[in-house]
């Protein structure tokens, strides 16, 4: 993931690499979990699906905050059968953490080992791949967020959609903000979702719709109109989008997938947002999260990114004040969750020392637990991006192995443990609270 001004780029050009310390993965997952590698697909996990009330997410009537995080790459390492141990041993590792959620995408348009090679021709073996990443998922009680296409051009993004419909001779314009208003495009897309929703999957027998192993959708990651400063175009896009989707899938909750950033008429671009330029980039937090089919809001947290001469006091600030803005919004005007789903501090910045990141993390962590003490409405957090060993060729400047710093490790597990300790744990399929914290909750 590159970001820079404002904008990201997320997992290259989707180029497989091969497997790099193959030995070491399956020597990791033997040594640490090799009481988890008897599940076998047993379809025996009795999961719920997640509810929303008010400004809450429950579970069986329970309270359910989420510490969760992002591999957006499982889709694509599924395809091979040489790079699937990756999968099983980041769901594994998350587990022993007592991680609920993972966000991760659900598409490649056009792409290498893409699962939409054309619009609505799709690859089924590619398919078989998601099917693999929701079953493995299920298999340790771990929920998925599932991103339905990106607004950048990593994994083909909506400029693949673009080219398409003007190769085909039916585009309105090359722009690549055409996807929110071409009306070719917008049966490409429908078509598109409305197959991944009816997918029936290979190993679990579910359509995707009928899987609470899925905790939800999201429609875009990171959307931005830019050509449309006013955000009309945009929200026209999502209210559409949005009741759509409900039509085919109403038992899974649905988001947007934004950055947070406020709008030209909100009262809060000149005092929340990080910058300027956020106020132009055709997007409202408030307005894009206010349609009655989006279930709860989502943010995304890059200090570094949309700051070049802060501190790193200054930024820490500026994310607590952030994160208590967007809870607020949700709590007093939208009256529905919202979740970070994407925070990240990178390591190509200058001095970068890993105790900066631990500070972070401590930060979005401490906020959320706040809000979980309330019974508030900051839903939970998703650090951008957990990998396993043996991914370096495949990692960006965010990117973390948790359990290669035992002090990160520890914050992690010691949010896990609190959050756990106030509402009760959601106990996880293949472990206990106890055992992952010690005794200590």
């Amino acid at each position: 993931m590159v970001k820079s001004a404002g904008y990201k780029m997320v997992g290259g050009n989707g180029v497989f690499f091969p497997i790099l310390g193959f030995a070491s993965i399956i020597a990791f997952i033997y040594l640490s979990f090799g009481d988890l590698l008897s599940v076998r697909y047993k379809n025996e996990i009795n999961l719920s699906f997640v509810e929303r009330n008010g400004t809450n997410f429950v579970v069986d009537g329970k309270l359910f905050y989420i510490n969760g995080w992002n591999s957006y790459w499982f889709m694509d390492h599924a395809v091979h059968v040489d790079s699937r141990p990756r999968i099983r041993a980041m769901l594994q590792a998350a587990a022993k953490m007592g991680l609920t959620v993972c966000r991760s995408w659900a598409f490649n348009d056009g792409d290498y080992n893409a699962l939409q090679i054309t619009p609505g021709q799709f690859d089924e073996n590619t398919f078989k791949a998601l099917d693999y990443v929701i079953a493995e998922a299920r298999e340790v009680g771990i929920r998925l967020l599932l991103s339905l296409v990106n607004n950048l051009d990593a994994y083909g993004g909506k400029t693949q959609y673009v080219k398409w419909a003007w190769t085909e001779g039916v585009g309105l314009s090359p722009s690549n903000d055409s996807f929110f208003y071409d009306p070719s495009i917008r049966i490409y897309f429908k078509n598109y979702v409305k197959t991944i929703l009816t997918r029936k999957n290979t190993i679990t027998g579910l359509q995707y719709r009928d899987d609470p192993t899925i905790f939800g959708w999201e429609l875009i990651n990171e959307p931005r109109c830019i050509t449309d400063p006013s955000g009309d175009t945009l929200q026209d896009w999502i209210e559409e989008l949005s009741a759509f989707i409900k039509t085919v899938d109403n038992k899974h909750l649905l988001t947007v997938g934004l950055e947070g950033f406020y709008g030209r008429k909100s009262p809060k671009r000149k005092t929340v947002n990080p910058e300027f330029w956020a106020a132009d980039m055709g997007v409202d937090f408030i307005r894009n999260s206010a349609p009655s089919a989006i279930d709860f809001a989502s943010v995304h947290i890059y200090p570094d990114q949309w700051f070049k001469r802060k501190s790193l006091k200054g930024k820490l600030k500026f994310v607590a004040d952030w994160m208590h803005s967007h809870i607020e919004d949700a709590e007093q005007v939208l009256n529905k969750p919202v979740m970070f789903t994407e925070f990240g501090l990178s390591d190509l910045n200058k001095g970068f020392d890993p105790s900066q990141r631990d500070e972070f993390y401590k930060v979005v962590f401490d906020v959320i637990y706040e809000s979980a003490k309330k019974k508030g409405g900051g839903g939970g957090s998703f650090a951008w991006q957990y990998l396993v060993e043996g991914m370096e060729e495949f990692n960006d400047d965010f990117g973390i192995v948790p359990w290669k710093r035992p002090e990160m490790y520890r914050i992690i597990n010691q949010h896990t443990c609190r959050l756990a300790k106030i509402h009760g744990a959601y106990k996880p399929v293949t472990g206990n609270m106890n055992r992952i914290c010690n005794g200590r909750w």
